[in-house]
């Protein structure tokens, strides 16, 4: 079988990584997108920003997803109104609260059952360990111990999660992702606002923080800038 005959669905949020991830995806395989809403702050000018992606990547096997659940669940800056949604300052080396209580299971669980019916054996996600917000669902055991599941769970156990940005610092995430010609400008990483980023909190911050580092300059328009 060719490298482009093989099958992968890679989840992809909109961001800065799922976008360099799903250009990996793009090269690599025959890939399909997978976008899951769930009630964010941002999902509206998240999912604008998995359609633009998908179309100048040319992935065209593409499907959004509803999680009503997690909004439900609470408990997060990002789905519940009523937490605010902290500025990067104010981050310290806790978990912070715009984490989403075991999120990302519930994305590659549909993933998986997406990459199953579709006969893809790999699904990418874009977790991010290093220079991150330091969730617990982006390390990289997290993923091995979910592997696991997948291959005691699934009919031909043969799908695999990849986490290729894993152990990357943002800045080299930026720089593999000029090289691999990933469309940055139409990503979306703000946590708070759908008209510009916020520039402000813990995750438009560590993308400035990025895009400095790797001497490049950020394509989205920003409210305002933290000093980095």
């Amino acid at each position: 079988m060719t490298r482009s005959a093989k099958r992968a669905v890679v989840l992809l949020s909109g961001g800065m990584d799922s976008c360099v991830c799903a250009a990996l995806a793009a090269r690599d395989y025959a890939a399909a997108a997978l976008h899951v809403s769930y009630g964010q702050r941002t999902e509206d000018r998240e999912r604008q920003s998995f359609l633009a992606i998908c179309q100048r990547l040319d992935i065209q096997d593409n499907l959004v997803v509803r999680n009503q659940a997690l909004r439900a669940i609470g408990g997060s800056a990002l789905t519940d109104e009523n937490i605010a949604v902290p500025t990067s300052q104010v981050i310290g080396h806790d978990i912070p609260v715009t984490y989403v209580p075991f999120r990302n299971a519930h994305f590659l669980a549909v993933a998986v059952s997406w990459a199953e019916v579709r006969g893809a054996e790999k699904v990418y996600i874009g977790a991010v360990e290093q220079d991150s917000s330091g969730y617990p669902d982006c390390r990289p055991a997290y993923y091995e111990a979910f592997n696991r599941v997948i291959k005691a769970g699934t009919k031909a156990g043969i799908i695999e999660i990849v986490t290729p940005l894993i152990h990357l610092r943002k800045a080299e995430i930026v720089r593999l992702g000029l090289e691999l010609g990933a469309p940055f400008d139409l990503t979306w990483s703000c946590y708070s606002r759908q008209d510009q980023a916020c520039g402000v909190c813990d995750s438009c911050a560590l993308r400035l923080r990025a895009f400095a580092a790797a001497g490049a300059t950020d394509p989205i328009p920003y409210a305002e800038k933290e000093i980095v």
